[in-house]
């Protein structure tokens, strides 16, 4: 019997342009008294991307993308076809790479082989929505001499920075990088992590601090402060409000982190079909005579930062709620202002209200992905049990990682 493993060193999160690396052992469990030599015919190694949508919401168009019924159409259970089985659409599927060719395995022997293949900088983001799925995946095919072919399934995560399709762009020439006669100059361009982490702490730095008045017909009610409008995965929205030039009594309000999911138009099923929205972290507070507060959101690792195909657009906002007064409330200030040795302020039985929202769009980005996979043991061993499942009798077997699959199912 042989038993196939998996294992990514670098955990399962990756951006899109960089390459997976996964290293491959195949090992002959058989007992010592059996010594037969057990032989693997082939195996080789793909990437793919699977898409599903919301039948009642996404109409897509047949000729933009191939099912995996239709690529697995051969009917030849001796072939490789990574998709087969998988349910949605294929919109991403790399070319396979052969492991190796008539593997022979004494009992007890095992072979480790490396894989690497790079994730298309054009590629969608793993993403989790009400209606549209995307889910990375890469499948490791192996055959027996006369059995039918047997794939083993690891998922992954893929984040999407923008702006990295052309990598020259950041790759200064020689001519223009500035020269320090202190530091030894190897010409080495830089990799994609390392541009896209530069872009990240770029485009996310806090620069001058966004103000805004927050008004209604009546008068102003608060000032709001954000310190910037671009954050990335982890990190923490913090906000300040100021409730001392208001003119309108604020008596309540609440700020929930939310994304919203848009289809393209000619994917809607419906014409005037509606985005939908998910909320992620919501914070609320009592600010009768309030002066000042602040706010504090954190967003989650496991989130999909903002991004667009041709099927889906996401775009992240903050949704604010103020429940105002419509009539003027006394302050124990006010009380004690007008008594000669002070006053105790009651706050009114009733209160006649109204509520107004405002949505405050930013913009999210990814993270590092060393950081979004290190919730955990950094490394991620993907195992099949049993071991005879793989080149046993069973049709098919789904080795999946727990870790694997926590990161790949909360951001798609």
């Amino acid at each position: 019997m042989i038993e196939v493993s998996a294992r990514l060193p670098r955990g399962p999160v990756f951006l899109a342009g960089e390459t997976l690396r996964c290293e491959i052992v195949f090992t002959n469990i058989s007992r010592d008294n059996d010594l037969e030599v057990d032989t693997v015919a082939w195996s080789s190694v793909q990437l793919i991307c699977q898409c599903s949508v919301s039948e009642s919401r996404v109409q897509l168009p047949r000729t933009q993308i191939m099912s995996a019924e239709e690529a697995s159409s051969t009917g030849c259970d001796t072939s490789f076809v990574p998709n087969k089985g998988e349910r949605g659409l294929t919109v991403l599927c790399t070319k396979p790479k052969i492991l190796f060719c008539d593997l022979k395995l004494q009992p007890g022997e095992s072979r480790t082989f490396e894989y690497e293949d790079a994730i298309p900088t054009d590629a969608p983001p793993s993403f989790r929505g009400q209606a549209v799925k995307y889910s990375y995946k890469f499948i490791i095919g192996t055959q027996r001499p006369g059995s039918a072919t047997k794939l083993l399934r690891i998922p992954f995560r893929v984040m999407v920075m923008p702006g990295l399709n052309d990598l020259s762009v950041y790759n200064e020439t020689d001519e223009i990088r500035p020269s320090n006669p202190f530091l030894h100059n190897q010409g080495k361009e830089n990799s994609v992590l390392d541009i896209a982490l530069q872009v990240m702490a770029t485009v996310t730095a806090r620069k001058a601090p966004h103000s805004y008045n927050i008004t209604n017909v009546k008068g102003k009610v608060a000032k709001f402060m954000l310190f910037k409008q671009a954050f990335k995965l982890g990190e923490d929205i913090v906000g300040i409000f100021d409730f001392s030039e208001g003119t309108v009594p604020c008596v309540q309000f609440s700020v929930t982190l939310q994304s919203e999911e848009q289809i393209s138009e000619e994917c809607r099923r419906k014409p005037g079909q509606g985005s939908a929205i998910t909320s992620y972290v919501k914070q609320q507070e009592m600010c009768l005579h309030t002066v000042r507060t602040y706010i504090n959101l954190p967003i989650p690792l496991t989130a999909t930062p903002a991004f667009m195909t041709d099927i889906v657009c996401q775009r992240w906002r903050l949704h604010f709620e103020f429940v105002t007064s419509l009539s003027a409330i006394s302050s124990a200030q006010d009380l004690a202002a007008n008594a000669e040795q002070g006053g105790q302020w009651r706050g009114p039985a009733t209160l006649d209200v109204e509520t107004m929202v405002w949505d405050l769009p930013i913009k999210v980005f990814p993270t590092n992905p060393l950081h979004a996979s290190s919730r955990k043991n950094p490394s991620r061993l993907c195992r099949v049990r049993p071991a005879a499942a793989i080149l046993g009798s069973e049709p098919k077997i789904s080795a999946v990682s727990e870790d694997c699959l926590q990161e790949d199912w909360h951001s798609i």
